[in-house]
């Protein structure tokens, strides 16, 4: 190659390296500029999935004239909607609410399709709460006690349903049975409120739901509340007992919703949905919104729940491996 190719060779390189800086921030400077997918790794209905039409309406606010579109992807306790977005290019146009389940302690006890840490970016908390323990009204339990003594009495007897193998609903069950020594029936659905309609229509008779889905349930008196997870009782239930008041030592389990985006989404998304989340959080109406299905706002910087997760997860590594449920490494 002559002296004068080589020259062009370096140039033309120059040029289409600079083309191609120039058209990423062209993209980045006109984003949003086409729809913004905010997937829910849960069927329509659950918890996540009312947060989400929560945030949307302050996302659109956020972002005026931008189309955003909610899309439904249950499956596995959140994996498979999180997976979708873990694989998603990070190109802000991908958005999770994405719950606990499927990022803190899933790894722990599943083979991932996606790594939490190295996929996905954590941007904020978006809402926290309780789950309960509750029953199926021809259930004659009462206590925690009588649960257990039922589910002794005639082991894998007992079916409760979860929002899918992984999820926090389904973990909190396998926590309480290494706590217990009891042994459950597993039916997993595609989110909270599949699960729901199967314990109200008598599909099972447990649930560790959360609280949003089974206030209206309890009001019916189509379902019993027995226990709150959380290490305090529930502003929400003030006269249902936590787990730890009725005997079982070291429970306490709280769900929390959150936005996430692909690793090496561009730091203007995250700060914009992180503002997002911050402005939900100081909003009374969003406060009295979540208030009607027992959830509360919340919101930290990217870098405090990055902080957070890292901890978290380290915490329910030991307390499952300690429990016997972890996967052998």
């Amino acid at each position: 190659m002559t002296p004068s190719v080589k020259s062009l060779v370096r140039t033309l390189a120059a040029v289409v390296l600079t083309t191609g800086f120039a058209a990423q921030s062209f993209a980045q400077d006109n984003w949003p500029s086409r729809p913004i997918k905010l997937v829910v790794p849960f069927a329509a209905g659950g918890n996540t999935d009312s947060v989400a039409r929560i945030a949307l309406p302050h996302l659109q606010k956020a972002l005026p004239g931008a189309s955003i579109v909610i899309e439904n992807r249950g499956g596995a306790g959140g994996i498979v909607g999180t997976d979708v977005v873990a694989k998603a290019e990070p190109d802000g146009y991908t958005v999770c609410i994405c719950s606990i389940g499927s990022i803190t302690i899933a790894p722990w006890i599943e083979k991932m399709p996606y790594d939490p840490f190295q996929s996905l970016d954590p941007v904020s908390l978006l809402s926290a709460n309780a789950l309960v323990l509750a029953v199926h009204p021809s259930i004659e339990a009462q206590t925690v006690k009588d649960v257990i003594a039922l589910a002794k009495a005639k082991p894998k007897s007992l079916a409760y349903g979860s929002s899918g193998a992984g999820g926090l609903t389904h973990i909190a069950a396998l926590l309480f049975q290494a706590r217990t020594g009891t042994q459950l029936a597993h039916a997993a659905y595609r989110g909270g409120a599949p699960a729901m309609a199967a314990l109200t229509g008598g599909e099972v008779k447990l649930i560790f739901g959360n609280i949003s889905d089974l206030l209206p349930q309890l009001e019916a008196k189509k379902a019993r509340a027995i226990a709150v997870t959380t290490a305090e009782r529930s502003p929400y239930l003030p006269d249902v007992p936590t787990m730890m008041e009725s005997g079982v030592p070291d429970y306490n389990v709280k769900l929390w919703n959150a936005f996430f985006v692909p690793k090496g989404t561009p730091k203007r998304v995250i700060d914009t949905l992180a503002k997002v989340a911050a402005d939900m959080a100081a909003d009374p109406e969003v406060r009295k919104a979540m208030a009607v299905f027992g959830t509360e706002p919340q919101a930290n910087t990217p870098q405090a729940f990055a902080s957070m997760l890292q901890k978290e997860t380290q915490e329910w590594g030991e307390l499952l491996t300690a429990a016997g449920v972890a996967k052998k490494k």
